[in-house]
């Protein structure tokens, strides 16, 4: 299964408004649980020790910079061109390809639409994250190597 089909699966899960969902594979067994009042995803491999007891760990203290990442949804609100790019999945938010690199923008750049703006990383993974739009960076919502959560805002955008 790859990175791919288990965002779209996420993505599914959250918009299906399901409580939870169980798929097995001969290789991988995943599990996506969602709360009502914020989503919780849990992915255990079947061929490794279990890591139920990790995956959580990180789901809730990144809940606590959430309602901080919500407050400036107001601002993209008032500001109708300003798109917001979202996390889709969990993990830990990098701005740059490396610690020692430069990030991949900053605000006031110019960014085109599939080029790459961050990374997540989720279970060992770095997945990069493509601009869903091309325009101009207004705000980065997250610190570099912070948790984030599903469709949590990371930037804003103002479109060209």
């Amino acid at each position: 299964m790859t990175i791919k089909e288990v965002e779209e699966l996420i993505r599914f899960v959250a918009k299906a408004n399901v409580s939870e969902v169980e798929l097995e594979t001969k290789d991988v067994k995943l599990v996506i649980k969602t709360n009502k009042a914020a989503e919780q995803v849990i992915q255990v491999p079947v061929q490794q020790a279990p890591v139920v007891a990790a995956a959580p760990a990180p789901a809730r203290p990144a809940a606590a910079p959430a309602p901080e990442a919500a407050a400036p949804a107001p601002k993209a609100a008032e500001n109708a061109n300003q798109t917001t790019i979202k996390s889709p999945m969990i993990g830990t938010f990098y701005r740059s390809p490396g610690p020692d690199k430069p990030p991949f923008f900053n605000v006031g750049d110019k960014i085109e639409k599939g080029k790459v703006i961050c990374i997540i990383e989720a279970m060992k993974l770095f997945n990069e994250i493509e601009a869903e739009v091309s325009g101009t960076v207004v705000k980065v919502l997250l610190n570099d190597a912070s948790p984030v959560e599903y469709d949590q805002p990371l930037f804003l955008i103002e479109p060209n």
